[in-house]
């Protein structure tokens, strides 16, 4: 997996809907959002980052195949093309960790998010 996906991947993790939240409604993490991840261990690259936007709780992320949620604690789960994210928001940031796989070989490490 490259490491723009993964990138793709963590944002989603900020950016998702919101579980409870209708589709017309606003969601609180509605934005736009700077997203770092950085890899720990694996063969993938070092650091990424990427800028997503949400609105009405859904990421818009053009050639990824993003699902997940943000709970009303702002508990963040997410996956995209067989990589996920997991962490927490708490107000216009948040972090977590990652894991995926490059080229079949595992990587993981962590993201950190900010809205813009």
């Amino acid at each position: 997996m490259r490491l723009g996906r993964i990138a793709v991947l963590c944002a989603a993790s900020v950016v998702a809907g919101t579980l409870a939240a209708p589709a017309f409604a606003q969601s609180p993490y509605d934005g736009n959002w700077q997203v770092t991840i950085v890899t720990k261990s694996g063969s993938c690259e070092p650091t990424a980052s990427s800028m997503l936007t949400v609105a009405d709780g859904k990421i818009t992320a053009p050639g990824a195949n993003v699902s997940g949620t943000i709970g009303r604690e702002g508990l963040v789960k997410v996956s995209i093309n067989g990589a996920y994210a997991n962490g927490q928001l708490n107000g216009n940031a948040g972090s977590g960790k990652w894991n995926g796989a490059s080229a079949g070989i595992p990587c993981s490490g962590r993201w950190e998010a900010s809205r813009q």
